[in-house]
Parts: structure tokens; sequence; C-alpha cells
């Protein structure tokens, strides 16, 4: 799991760094493959209907498909995984064929890669199906999903369920977009200003010009077409292609606004979802004010790490407060301003590794302890936590399949002054993340798909959904909690909402929190919920790690990072 967590890391640094320079010098590269060359067209909106029609037809092509293989066999043709994959024999990988455009169901196809490893039947469990995971971005790939089987806590799941995973439309080898060359992405250091001015957003703005206009070149007309409804449908397709007449789906983060798109255009073929680390899936809020919440949650979990440094003066040395803690870290971020910690880490550097921090509490000792070490003279260890990761291309993927899909998913204000002016209110309580999350989705303000944009609103869908389990962590920063009861009341009166209290980790379920992993693994066993509206007790806070054990500690297996 070390090997396939670092390889996930580079995804979850893609979309946290702001975007580096233009692509100006890159030359125009081939569309995604099987994909039109011509350049990005619109859509009308009178495409759903088509759409949804073509993706049925799809499904029932897949499920025949699937049917002739022999049924539970599926109508993938799974073998050994290639060696890119990096995944163990016992996982198997296969690919799926479906159309670029639902609306032509016929018409140009991509290929999408696929991982599974079959249910063990450890115990003499009876099989129930496939359990398909989506880890979120959108840009993050589920291929490793498969190797939670050999992980403490999953026995029971691997037992009874084929683990599947996917790499969505654009990510990875499933057609795969870049919007630049990534050898032109901004190289180690980044300094970015704490306080940016006029002439800084200016040439900001153009860098997000310039990169929008290099999605459109470098993908073609296949680049409307990378949507969150678009994931859904493609998810429809894999589940009749697995030889399931019904979904039974894990997401996390982004991951579950796509299983709640797809439970309100596929009611009828849900079995079971568990949707942990909810995105609020109001379509008013679906994507610009999304990220302003985010801002805001981040600046919250910054705080909780700065306090539990404060905790523990006695082995960082960092000071009894936050305040104390945020005036140590300014030292740091002023100096790799003068001097980047390592030749590679200025301040966007530091930034995004701290970040990681308002993800994940899981690193807190090594962050703590990194600060500790370089106010006392030695940058080696910073240096190390946040260098950046060598995997550009992996990076420049997920960079593009975020950007597309979160512009092509719902409209963005066009005018600079908007963004201008909301984030510079906010930058005044939370100041953190702000700005970089505005350099990050700023592209999204000159997107070059020209076509009504309108989120899918969840909770329309005609039929009742059977019982479905929302995880969320009350403090989670990149998910902020009102999300959580937001999509359980759109999922209707079948829908449960376990809460972790006090904690804020992004991705409750996998390993985190015993009682939480309990209610998922009931749930997917039996279809059992606990109840409307539950709680558990946060999951222990981590314990620090001196500078004498070289910030080296034990870290439990869980899932790949959510994002």
């Amino acid at each position: 799991m070390r090997t396939r967590t670092a390889r996930h890391g580079a995804v979850v640094a893609a979309l946290l760094l702001a975007l580096g320079a233009p692509d100006v010098a890159a030359a125009p590269a081939p569309p995604p493959p099987e994909a039109p060359a011509a350049a990005g067209t619109a859509r009308t909106p009178d495409t759903t209907d088509a759409e949804s029609a073509g993706a049925s037809l799809v499904a029932r092509r897949a499920a025949l498909a699937a049917a002739s293989r022999g049924g539970g066999a599926a109508g993938l043709d799974f073998r050994a995984c290639p060696a890119v994959e990096d995944l163990p024999s016992h996982v198997r990988c296969a690919t799926l064929r479906v159309p670029l455009d639902y609306a032509r169901p016929d018409g140009p196809q991509i290929t999408l890669t696929v991982s599974r490893a079959t249910a063990t039947g450890a115990r003499g469990a009876a099989r129930q199906g496939a359990l398909v995971q989506n880890p979120g971005g959108p840009g993050a790939s589920g291929m490793s999903f498969p190797l939670v089987a050999g992980l403490s806590g999953w026995e029971r799941i691997a037992a009874a369920y084929d683990l599947v995973g996917y790499a969505p439309r654009g990510v990875g080898r499933s057609a795969p977009l870049s919007c630049q060359d990534p050898a032109a992405r901004a190289k180690g250091p980044v300094q970015e200003p704490v306080h940016p001015s006029p002439a800084y957003k200016m040439r900001r703005l153009a860098q997000a010009r310039a990169y929008a206009h290099g999605c459109a070149r470098r993908a073609g007309t296949a680049l409307p077409y990378y949507t969150t409804a678009n994931n859904a449908r493609d998810l429809h397709v894999l589940r009749a292609a697995l030889g399931e007449e019904k979904l039974t789906f894990m997401g996390a983060s982004y991951g579950t606004y796509l299983g709640a798109v797809y439970a309100t255009l596929y009611p009828r073929h849900v079995r079971r979802m568990v949707l942990d680390s909810p995105v609020d899936p109001d379509p008013r809020r679906v994507w610009y004010r999304n990220n302003l919440d985010q801002a805001r949650g981040f600046e919250g979990r910054w705080r909780d790490f700065r306090a539990w440094v404060a905790r523990h003066h006695a082995v960082y040395g960092l000071g009894a407060t936050p305040e104390a803690v945020q005036a140590g870290y300014e030292r740091v971020r002023d100096a790799v301003a003068r001097t980047p910690a390592g030749g590679t880490v200025g301040t966007g550097e530091l930034r995004a590794a701290y970040l990681q921090a308002a993800y994940y509490d899981d690193v807190w000792p090594d962050r703590a302890a990194a600060l500790a070490a370089f106010l006392r003279g030695d940058p080696s260890v910073l240096a190390a936590q946040a260098a950046p990761d060598p995997a550009a291309a992996e990076a420049e993927n997920a960079t593009a399949v975020y950007t597309a899909v979160l512009c092509n998913d719902a409209p963005w204000p066009a005018d600079w002054g908007t963004w201008d002016r909301d984030h510079t209110e906010l930058a005044r309580t939370a100041p953190f993340e702000t700005w970089a999350n505005a350099f990050l989705n700023l592209p999204c303000a000159s997107w070059p798909v020209r076509a009504e944009r309108s989120p899918v609103a969840v909770g329309s869908q005609p039929d009742r959904l059977p019982r479905t389990l929302v995880v969320a962590a009350e403090r989670d920063g990149a998910t902020p909690y009102a999300g959580a009861p937001e999509l359980q009341r759109r999922l209707g009166a079948g829908a449960s909402l376990v809460t972790e209290t006090g904690a804020g980790s992004h991705g409750v379920a996998g390993g985190r929190n015993g009682c939480v992993d309990r209610h998922v693994e009931r749930y997917l066993l039996t279809g059992a919920t606990p109840g409307w509206r539950v709680t558990c007790a946060p999951h222990p806070e981590p314990a620090p790690v001196s500078l004498d054990d070289g910030a080296a500690s034990a870290r439990r297996a869980l899932l790949p990072p959510v994002v």
C-alpha cells in the first residue's frame, strides 16, 4: 500500500497546488485516443434525452455481453494487469469501451481501464456481486482499490464482494486528458505572495486563460464530454458490463457527488451506496460556492492542526498557543521565500505540504517535526516532505481532469471582478488556502466550452431509493460537514447519516474509525442502516513524535487518499 499511496500522492498534489506557468511554448498534442481532433464545440441543452437514451442502449448491450459470458463471469475480459498499473497478480484488469458522446452511442468511442479482485468466499461467505469504488478528485484513479482485500478490517467485505476499481474518463490510461505539456508545468520552487497584488492577480488570470485554451487545443472536440453526468453514464455501463442488475458503490469526496448523480439518473439500478465525506450536492453550490466553502473549511482544520501542535509544545517547542505556532510557520514561510528549502521548496510547496495537514491528521506529527527542525537550523526534513512530486505527467493529468469536469459541470462567474471581490473578502478570515483555491479554479472563468451548463438536480429522481449510507467527519475541511445532511436529505427517507464527531480527517471509512467501519461493514453485508442519524466518537488524535525519533511513525493501512 505504501507504493500505491505514494502514486496517489501525485494526484493529491495536483489537485492542491495552484496552476503554474502558462503553456505558451507547448506544441499542440494529439487528442485523446479515438477522439475527434477538432477544436471544442458546444452542446445544446436538448441533448440530455438523447444522452439518456444512448446510455441505456449501451448499458443493455453491455448486459447482454455479460450474460453471454456466463452472467457472474461478467462481460469484461479480465486478464493480467499491464505493468504500468503496478498491481499484484491476484488483481486482474480489463478495458471497457464507452461512447465519447452518449447522444451518439455508435460514434467515437473511448476506453476505460478497470481492475478487480474477485470475492474470496472466505469462511463460506456467499458472493454478493461487485463493489465499485471511486476515490474522488475528479481526477483520481481507483485502479488500486482491489488492494484493500489484503487490509485488516476488510476481510468480510472482500469475502462477499468482487472489489472493482477503475480510472474514470480522462484519468490515467482511460482516454487521458491533458491541458499542457507536463514538462511545462511550473518547476519548484514556486513563490506565492501572502497578499497577492493586483499585478500578480492579473498574471495568474492570464495563466488561467492560457491553461483553459490549452485544454481546448489539446483535447479538441472531446473537451465538453468530461462531465460528472458522463461519469455517471460510464458507471451505468460498467455496472452492466460487470453483470450486475444494480450497483453497489463506495464513493469518497467527489465520488459522493458522482454517486448521488448516478442515483438521480438511475434510481432503479441502485443496490447499496456508501458515500464518504460528502460534497454538498445543492446545484446552487456546484462548484463555485462549494470552493468558497472549502477554503473556510480548510481554515478551520489549519486551526485544529496548530492547536494540536500547541498542546504538544513540550515535544516540538513551537509555542503553547495556536498563534505562536502560526508565528513559527510564518517565520519558515519567510525563510523559504528568501532561500528555498533544499533548493526546491518555496512558499507554494510549503503551503501545499501543510494543506495536507488540513486533509489528514495522520501527517500532523511529521509536519510539526519539519517546522521544528527547520527553526532549529535543519531544513532537510521540510525539504523531504514538501519537495515537488516527480510524477509530472500524472499530476498534470489529474489537474486537467479536475479542471475539465468542474468547468463543464456548472456555470462559473465569467467576470474577474466577482472572483476578486469574493476571494478578497473571504481571505480576510480564511487566508490559508483562499487564493490558491481561487487560482486553481480560475480557468473556469474563461472556459472555452460554449454551452449552457446546469448541474444535475440531485434528489429529483422519480423513484424512491433503497437504503443508502452517508458518513462524514464533523470538522472535515475539504468537504465541509453541511454537505452531509444536505446529501442525506436529497437521497430521501432511506438515507442514514453516520457522523464522526469532533474529527476532521477527510475520508472516514476504511481503517480510521472502528465505529464507522462497523456501520459500513454491516450495511454492505446486510443492507441494514443504523438509523436516521447516529454518531461515532472521534478516532484518536495522532501521538506526537519527538525529533529524536526522526518524525517516523507507523501508519495504519487506509484506503488510498480521497481527494
